[in-house]
């Protein structure tokens, strides 16, 4: 979905608004309180936010849910992934990026502040890395296709026992050096 409407954009401008993009983008259908649960959340907040992103067209009604008096919300798109194209407003384009950024920062730091509560076998297989490459650009764009590819399958996987919703980031940004 390629969204180039300024006020879509902003509305965009919000992490939890991000956080249910993505989450539906990967339990689809869901209800508001589903979602509140697994982002630790009030139900009232997601159902909320989840209008604003229906009003701009990001996600749609999937009808009643089980007990038919919530209603389940799904991804409008066939595929989650959102391409934003500010039509060269730059300081829009910087706010809804910092606004991810600073999103991840947020749970990154919040997993390391509760990592010593996780049990071992998670422990274990999570954690931060971080590396410097020395790509072309060309390079760093199959770098960050390769990514997704990767990451795909993994969104798309039906509820298996012991799993659990794990956040994964990525940035392909290059250093200031000089050209």
């Amino acid at each position: 979905m390629r969204v180039t409407d300024p006020q879509a954009i902003r509305a965009l401008a919000h992490p939890l608004r991000l956080d249910l993009l993505e989450l539906l983008g990967t339990i689809s259908p869901a209800t508001a309180a589903h979602c509140g649960r697994i982002l630790g959340v009030p139900q009232a907040n997601c159902s909320f936010h989840l209008r604003q992103l229906a009003k701009y067209g990001f996600v749609e009604d999937a009808g009643p849910g089980e007990d038919r008096r919530e209603r389940q919300w799904r991804i409008a798109a066939t595929t989650p992934r959102i391409r934003i194209d500010s039509g060269g407003d730059h300081l829009l384009r910087r706010q809804i990026e910092n606004v991810v950024v600073d999103r991840e920062m947020a749970a990154i730091r919040a997993y390391v502040d509760r990592e010593q509560d996780e049990r071992p076998e998670w422990r274990e297989g999570l954690g931060l890395a971080t590396g410097v490459a020395k790509l072309t650009a060309e390079e760093a764009a199959e770098l960050a296709v390769k990514w997704r590819a990767l990451l795909e399958p993994y969104q798309t996987r039906d509820d298996r026992p012991g799993a659990r919703h794990v956040r994964v980031f990525v940035s392909v940004t290059p250093l200031g050096e000089e050209q």
